[in-house]
């Protein structure tokens, strides 16, 4: 089949905007390009595309034949709707100049190229040499031979033993590709001859009954003659490799065999057959291959992933349970309330080690400080010194020219990964999601978080975006975010600040979601007197309270606890376990509770056994936990 130039051009002048979407494709606007959800690093405009991940790009036909994985042929009648011309005389023309290569005189350089570097067994190798389906040429490389129904030579393909040369020789028909054919009703079709005998070792039991066929890649030549010779196929079993391009070909292959024979697809565990081959001494026999009915009417190979597949791993948190490392985070508020503060104050726990409440110690790491409020030079960079952030770890995405940074801008991902930062503070949401987006639509919301989401999961970066709240009253917490609930759904941690109506100073970070632990506890700071940003402590809180603002409540019985033990021990003193204990209960504080504050305070609370047996108390000089100054006599943090 050929097609001529005018087909040619018809097929890169394709609209691709119009192609994917046809095809149920999810493009986003990104200026006056497009980028595409499935491939976030690829741009469409017009009949041209870009990915920018590998700095390549052209036209729909390579478009095709890269992302569905379609040989040319395949591509051009995907993109035209029809079939090229018959190129049955040149076939003829280009079969009548084949001549196979030469024989050497030995196999050696064959025979030490499959069994040591293929892991071939020899048994296999040789049964088809004796077949005269496989030898080394005069120029030592390994020849696979395919023949005609009288045994005539139609094809070879030639792949040296160093691995530099693999294509087929000159004027040969691939419509006789290496094969092998048995006695039975069973064909089985390979991506290589390689392939092909690595399949018959790992299951050699049937191999004379059996009829084996390699496509010299994907295309369906080979496959359609076998068919039109062996009538007495009624089963294939398309053993192709297990990629994308492999299962795009299974489809595009069944449709071409004829309706009356059955069709399973069987996929290697491993990327094709040779490899597990290779692996096999660290797999079990039951889990290579997976096989399946193909059903010719069943659409586009859907890419599925199992679960038994999937390799477990541990949430990590930059601050836990509030902060996780990979996933994106809201802390949201109104105006005012100290949303910018307290990010500055995580600004400073990752970049100088100054901890929040309960926060387990971190190396200082990078990170990136988006905002398009406040100004960095008098109002950013003086809060950031007043939190006692280390600067030289701060950094902020320069778009004064060109292009301002979206949500969706490839900028991002890209300069997480070349400063290594593991926090990205994006404030606010409606800065950056972009001029023609309506953060109101849940269609238009949604792509974007799942584009984000993905940039954190990738990176291992923590991404905090902070929001406003829309203007409506005596609606739960969770709906009061601006924009879309899709934010609040795409997101995996929510926190909310509100402050006290009593005490306009008195702040106070609820947890409203938490999709990977248990909700954290409220934590109270103050704002806005003489003494600037400190923490509290713990607050009992909740985010719709925060909505409409609260009264001050008693502090919590597990603060008492803290603030009974600085009491006794912080000028020095050392106290029994009994002593304390007693000391609890005259407060009214249980023996439950003192454990969980003891706990708490595990950073600073010292302890030792004396001789008599008896458990002994004492503090650090000078002690703080996570960063409190308890000489103020404020109620105590992470109590």
């Amino acid at each position: 089949m050929y097609y001529s130039k005018e087909q040619l051009n018809r097929a890169n002048q394709m609209d691709l905007e119009q192609f994917l979407r046809n095809r149920g494709e999810t493009l986003i606007k990104s200026g006056r390009e497009y980028r595409w959800a499935r491939h976030d690093s690829v741009t469409i405009c017009k009949n041209r595309w870009y990915r920018h991940s590998q700095s390549a790009g052209g036209y729909p036909i390579n478009f095709v034949m890269t992302f569905y994985g379609l040989d040319f042929l395949s591509a051009m009648e995907l993109l035209l709707g029809e079939k090229g011309d018959s190129k049955s005389s040149s076939d003829k023309a280009q079969s009548s100049e084949f001549r196979p290569p030469a024989r050497n005189v030995t196999n050696e350089n064959a025979l030490r190229y499959l069994i040591e570097e293929r892991k071939l067994e020899r048994t296999y190798v040789e049964y088809f040499m004796d077949c005269g389906m496989i030898y080394e040429d005069t120029q030592h490389d390994v020849i696979f031979l395919g023949t005609d129904e009288n045994n005539i030579p139609r094809y070879a393909h030639r792949r040296s033993t160093d691995g530099t040369v693999k294509k087929d020789v000159r004027g040969s028909n691939k419509a006789y590709n290496f094969s092998h054919s048995g006695t039975g009703n069973e064909l089985y079709v390979f991506e290589s001859a390689i392939d092909l005998i690595s399949f018959v070792q790992l299951f050699p039991e049937n191999l004379k009954e059996q009829s084996y066929l390699a496509l010299g890649g994907v295309g369906g030549k080979a496959l359609e003659h076998f068919l039109t010779t062996h009538k007495n196929v009624k089963d294939v079993y398309l053993c192709l490799d297990s990629d994308e391009a492999g299962d795009n070909a299974c489809l595009r292959l069944a449709k071409q065999i004829p309706e009356s024979l059955r069709i399973i697809r069987i996929k290697p565990t491993l990327k094709d057959w040779n490899e597990l081959i290779q692996n096999l001494d660290s797999m079990e026999i039951p889990s290579i291959l997976d096989s399946y009915e193909i059903n010719k009417n069943s659409g586009p190979m859907v890419k599925m992933i199992r679960m038994s597949e999937i390799t477990e791993s541990k949430v990590e948190f930059l601050w836990c349970p509030y902060l996780p490392f990979g996933k994106l985070v809201i802390i949201q508020g109104n105006p005012g309330e100290g949303k910018t503060y307290l990010a500055m104050q995580i600004v400073a726990a990752c970049t100088a080690g100054k901890l929040l409440p309960n926060m387990t110690p971190l190396n200082p790491f990078n990170v990136i400080y988006q905002t398009a409020e406040d100004g960095l030079a008098d109002t950013i960079k003086p809060r950031l010194i007043e939190a006692g952030a280390n600067l030289e770890r701060v950094f902020v995405i320069d778009d004064r020219e060109g292009e301002q940074l979206t949500l969706t801008d490839e900028r991002i991902r890209n300069a997480i990964i070349q400063n290594k930062a593991r926090l990205l503070i994006i404030d606010p949401i409606q800065a950056y999601v972009g001029a023609k987006v309506d953060m109101n639509r849940a269609n238009e919301v949604r792509p974007i978080i799942r584009a984000l989401g993905k940039v954190a999961e990738e990176t291992c970066c923590c991404i905090i975006l902070i929001g406003h709240l829309n203007k409506a009253v005596g609606i739960q917490s969770t709906y009061r975010g601006l924009g879309s609930i899709d934010f609040t759904a795409g997101v995996r941690s929510i926190l909310f600040i509100g402050r006290s109506q009593e005490d306009p100073n008195l702040r106070v970070m609820a947890h409203e979601k938490s999709s990977l632990a248990p909700p954290g506890c409220s934590l109270a700071f103050m704002l806005g007197d003489e003494d600037g940003f400190r923490w509290i402590g713990v607050y009992d809180a909740t985010a719709d309270e925060l909505c409409t603002g609260f009264t001050q409540k008693h502090p919590t019985k597990s603060s008492q606890a803290i603030d009974l033990i600085f009491e006794l021990l912080s000028n020095g003193e050392r106290i029994t376990s009994a002593e304390l204990d007693n000391a609890a209960i005259a407060r009214g504080i249980s023996t439950r509770t003192l454990r969980n504050a003891k706990k708490e305070m595990a950073n600073v609370l010292k302890s030792s056994i004396t001789d008599n047996h008896q458990k002994l108390y004492w503090m650090e000089k000078n002690p703080s936990l996570n960063g409190s100054d308890r000489s103020t006599g404020k109620a105590g943090i992470g109590s």
